[in-house]
């Protein structure tokens, strides 16, 4: 799934240039394509777009832009509200700020501030996903402190749809917790689309075919071979796509030309693959998180195909690899797919017996050698005292106990994993020269049991205080004695804590 980030906006009031302006000047093309009739009253927003200056702040002749959210509920109604002192009641909006990665971005965040609506409350529309609903153009009167002139505002309009579907449309206020959170918003209501204060956008939504309803703007593939493992793709870690350095469903966005998410899905898989499965039936909608904030709906499909991930020509993100669904909790995967795997292998009746034996589960590499599990683990020592994080009491793997920070190696070297899972997972930064080997662990949890060989490393510098980064995974960092650990930690952590303290390079647990 692609959901990428357009490039950061800047906001400050002395910039003379905004990284964003090709992001808005495709805005306005984009929406003028729908709407040419309006080509005249944005042509100055679009000549000033190819010359310096901030659009999101006065440093342009042609005006100020603005960004408003459009909510819509299943009532076919808008959200208003009221700013204090009185006046017309109208949608959440205001100026952009810093921080706001997109105008549309923008909008959420007033639809929070002012109506106290979360991103997470609201999906985008199926139709106005990536243009604006309505490109509104007035003008208004500054304060006289300001010197009293009249400011041409360009208040960019995008539509939004409520996400709880599983409330009834009468409730639709109450559902998205409308409150107002400013102290300049006196009230809010809901009105019917023929009620709707703004004439221009009055008239945009009597033309539209907006109604409240959720649509799947997204589709992934849940890919399944004969032996029960499921096919995960390894996606680039970078900071503008969905779920950077995570193991994932294939799939991706509706594109214009796709007639169905079925054809969405077969294109993705194609172009970032090469991958053409027989069938494909959808079998569960999974509610992501989208880049801005806002709930995604993805429609899922599952296929089966039995081939060699290393036969693919992967056009996109680091690699693909079979997983099966035991072996999924130990990788960086959301959540709501590790569900969406387990539910479908529960349903399977072609699913390979939970009777297995250990040995059937275990992967063999060939010539009787079995593959281990890496795991590398940060040891940090403070004035004798060691940093340990207290796993969420839903991980699968040690809920509720204390353990290093740490995390597996994916297709990269063990240095590199830990530099990485110090960043993602508690914000600290190290260099990899200051690293070095401290202690060993080779274990299994029963004999004959899947292989782990746990590398710890000690930091002799870093920078940066620990902090939360993954609060699905981890509730704290705390700083322990060495000779006084908490309860419970975990074992292997323990034992390697005490082989350091001991000066020992290496422990084993488990076999036999």
């Amino acid at each position: 799934m692609h959901l990428p980030l357009p490039r950061p906006l800047t906001h400050d009031r002395e910039a003379t240039v905004s990284p964003s302006r090709s992001h808005v000047r495709d805005l306005v093309i984009a929406y003028l394509e729908r709407n040419p009739a309006e080509v005249r009253s944005l042509a100055p927003l679009l000549r000033d777009l190819e010359a310096e200056g901030d659009p999101a702040r006065g440093s342009m002749s042609a005006g100020h832009v603005t960004c408003s959210a459009v909510v819509v509920d299943r009532e076919r109604r808008v959200l208003h509200v009221r700013h204090e002192g009185g006046g017309t009641f109208v949608a959440p909006g205001g100026q952009v700020e810093e921080g706001d990665r997109t105008l549309a971005g923008a909008a959420l965040r007033v639809a929070h501030e002012v109506a106290g609506i979360p991103p997470g409350a609201l999906c985008a529309t199926a139709r106005f996903s990536t243009v604006p609903l309505d490109i509104a153009v007035h003008d208004i009167d500054t304060d006289p402190a300001e010197g009293g002139a009249t400011e041409r505002h360009y208040d960019f309009r995008f539509a939004f749809c409520l996400a709880d579907t599983d409330t009834d449309a009468a409730d639709a206020a109450a559902a998205a917790e409308v409150s107002p959170r400013s102290a300049k918003v006196s009230g809010a209501r809901w009105r019917p689309f023929d009620g709707v204060a703004s004439p221009t956008l009055r008239i945009k939504l009597a033309d539209s075919d907006l109604d409240g309803r959720i649509e799947s703007l997204n589709a992934s593939a849940l890919i399944h071979d004969d032996q029960g493992r499921y096919l995960l793709h390894l996606r680039d870690d970078r900071p503008d796509i969905w779920a950077p350095g995570a193991w994932a469903l294939l799939g991706g966005g509706r594109e214009p030309a796709d007639g169905s998410l079925a054809e969405t899905v077969r294109r993705e898989l194609r172009e970032e693959a090469g991958l053409e499965p027989a069938a494909l039936d959808p079998f569960d909608v999974e509610s992501a998180t989208g880049t801005d904030g806002t709930t995604v709906p993805v429609q899922v499909f599952a296929g089966r195909w039995n081939g060699d991930p290393a036969d693919l020509d992967l056009t996109e993100g680091v690699m693909l690899a079979w997983f099966h669904p035991e072996t999924m909790p130990r990788l960086r995967l959301s959540p709501s797919t590790l569900e969406l795997v387990r539910r479908h292998a529960a349903a399977r009746p072609e699913a390979p017996s939970a009777a297995r034996t250990t040995a059937e589960r275990v992967p063999r590499a060939g010539n009787g050698s079995v593959p281990h599990i890496v795991g590398v683990h940060l040891y940090l020592e403070q004035d004798g005292k060691v940093l340990l994080g207290l796993r969420h009491p839903d991980s699968a793997y040690a809920g509720s106990t204390h353990h290093f920070l740490a995390g597996h190696c994916e297709q990269e070297s063990a240095v590199s994993c830990l530099v990485r899972e110090a960043r993602e997972e508690a914000g600290l930064r190290i260099a990899p020269e200051d690293l070095e080997l401290a202690h060993l662990v080779h274990m299994v949890d029963e004999p004959g049991g899947q292989p782990r060989m746990g590398i710890v490393f000690r930091a002799r510098r870093w920078e940066g205080t620990p902090v939360v980064r993954e609060p699905d995974r981890c509730l704290s960092w705390g700083w322990w004695p060495a000779d006084d650990l908490p309860d419970p930690v975990v074992p292997y952590a323990r034992a390697a804590i005490e082989g350091i303290r001991a000066g020992r390079p290496y422990t084993e647990l488990g076999w036999t």
